[in-house]
This record gives C-alpha cells, sequence and structure tokens, in this order.
C-alpha cells in the first residue's frame, strides 16, 4: 500500500484515458458534519469536466444523493445508492433528472427476526420496494433522505426491502459487530458502520456488485477504475477498483485492501485523489 501526498501526484495515472471514478460521500466527500468543502467540490467539477465518468456510490437512499449530485454539477451519467441496492440513471432531460434502473429487494423477515431476538433495544428501519422508510419507534437519519414512517414490528417483516438499518444505543461499535456475527445472518450482506449502525442488503449486494454492472455499461476497463472511501461498506469497492484510495481516516480492516491512503476528510483527502485524474 502507499500513502498518495500531493508529491508527484501527476505520474498517478494516465490523464489521457477516461475513468471510471466511484465516490462514496460521508467521510469521503463530506465530513461527517455533512460538509463538503470548496476544494472537494472544485476537484470533483474537473474530473467530470475533464470527461471522466464520476459515480457518486454511497450507502445514502436516493433522497439524501440527490443533493450531492445536484452539487457536482452532475447532469448525465449514473449513481448507486442505498450501497448498491438502487441504481439511478442521470440525464438532465429526465423529468426530476434521473431514473431508477435498478432496484434489489429481498426478504427481511429471517434477518430481522433474528436481530430482534438478540438486540430486543435496538431501533430498526427499513427502505421499500417503494422506496419509503419505515421505522420502529422515532428512528431518523440524514441518510434516509426522507422522513421515516413509523410502523409496527410486524409491519415491517410482511415489506420488500432494498434495506435494513439497525442502530443499537446499548453497544459500541464492536460489541455491534460481535452480536451481530455470533447471530449468523444469512442470505444477506451486512456491514457495520462507525457507530453501533448495521446496514443489510440483499444476498451478494454491495456497491461493488452495482458498480461492475455500470462499468460493463460503460465498457470500462478494470484498470482504469478508480474508488474512494472510508467505511467498511466501502470495502468491496475498493477492492473490486484499479485503483482503491482508502481516506486517512478510514479504520485498518479498510485501508489494509486499499491499494493506496489519501488524507482524511479534514484535509481534503478525496481532493488529492481527484486532481491526480486532471
Amino acid at each position: 500500500m502507499t500513502t498518495l501526498t500531493n508529491a508527484g501526484i501527476d505520474d498517478r495515472q494516465d490523464n489521457r484515458t477516461q475513468h471510471l471514478v466511484a465516490l462514496d460521500v460521508d467521510g469521503t466527500l463530506v465530513d461527517h458534519e455533512g460538509a463538503m468543502t470548496d476544494e472537494v467540490r472544485d476537484a470533483a467539477r474537473a474530473v467530470i469536466e475533464a470527461g471522466h465518468d464520476v459515480i457518486i456510490a454511497t450507502g445514502r437512499s436516493l433522497g439524501a444523493t440527490l443533493p450531492v449530485i445536484g452539487l457536482l454539477g452532475i447532469t448525465r451519467g449514473y449513481a448507486v445508492c442505498s450501497n448498491g441496492g438502487v441504481t439511478l440513471r442521470i440525464d438532465a432531460a429526465l423529468p426530476g433528472g434521473f431514473e431508477v434502473i435498478d432496484r434489489v429487494t429481498f426478504d427481511p423477515r429471517p434477518a430481522l427476526s433474528a436481530l430482534r431476538d438478540r438486540l430486543p433495544s435496538a431501533k430498526y428501519a427499513l427502505e421499500d420496494d417503494r422506496g419509503r422508510f419505515l421505522s420502529t419507534e422515532s428512528f431518523q437519519d440524514a441518510s434516509f433522505g426522507s422522513e421515516a414512517e413509523s410502523v409496527g414490528f410486524e409491519e415491517m417483516l410482511e415489506s420488500r426491502a432494498v434495506r435494513v438499518v439497525v442502530f443499537s444505543t446499548d453497544s459500541s461499535a464492536e460489541e455491534f459487530g460481535e452480536a451481530v456475527a455470533a447471530i449468523g445472518l444469512h442470505g444477506v450482506t451486512y456491514s457495520v458502520g462507525w457507530t453501533a449502525w448495521l446496514d443489510i442488503a440483499a444476498a451478494g449486494v454491495t456497491k461493488a456488485s452495482a458498480l461492475e454492472v455500470l462499468r460493463d455499461r460503460l465498457g470500462t476497463s478494470r484498470a482504469h477504475t478508480v474508488a474512494v472511501g472510508d467505511g467498511r461498506n466501502d470495502i468491496e469497492m475498493l477492492q473490486w477498483a484499479g485503483r482503491g484510495v482508502a481516506m486517512g481516516q478510514a479504520p485498518d480492516e479498510v485501508r489494509s485492501v486499499a491499494s493506496e491512503v489519501t488524507g482524511s476528510v479534514y484535509d481534503d483527502g478525496a481532493a488529492k485523489v481527484l486532481r491526480s485524474l486532471v
């Protein structure tokens, strides 16, 4: 693994080649307060103007992803939301500027039932096949992009899910991860966040699985793919990319799978990677 710095950055890529550039949002393009610096925004816009395919690849749901797409000025291309569960085609000529071209759903009942038995005090939310958010108790998060509708647990069990979110205030991320591993979830893909936060998707669905479909559609060589991220839900994406870059503040298990490490989100680490492409 190498560490990306400003020195020698122009030698990192053949800038004449079109790249597919997959960018995480939280902890990569924006800090943990949701703020994006001018340097990161301008660097991303420069990459877009240079003709590269910039694809937002985020755990955020559709409604919380669209403002980032707008801020970067992306008017044509694709975006991956809900950790690979939803894929958008972006086109300014479409109503609203986008259309959903893929939505991968699963039966959440087995996972929810097992988690409820092990983590009875946890809060649960579910993004369904119509883009609604259903939740137990008062559970709202900015990554949803819409107000969650409070429902009974049994109603959640009957839904078709794109994404299930579980949040526990009683455990650390490590303790939460151990509890989830002990349950032995089957038939789903899951990742534990920075806090005691769990994201669940259909089996085999990750940011990388959705990006691979888009890479094939665009005809981009794997060698010309770049991915930048900081979270455990970015691990598969960083392994998938020809150039997988971990943010400086990423956990050790994320940094270990990356081909290089850039600065932290507070040092505009993503901008350093983006500037190397133009």
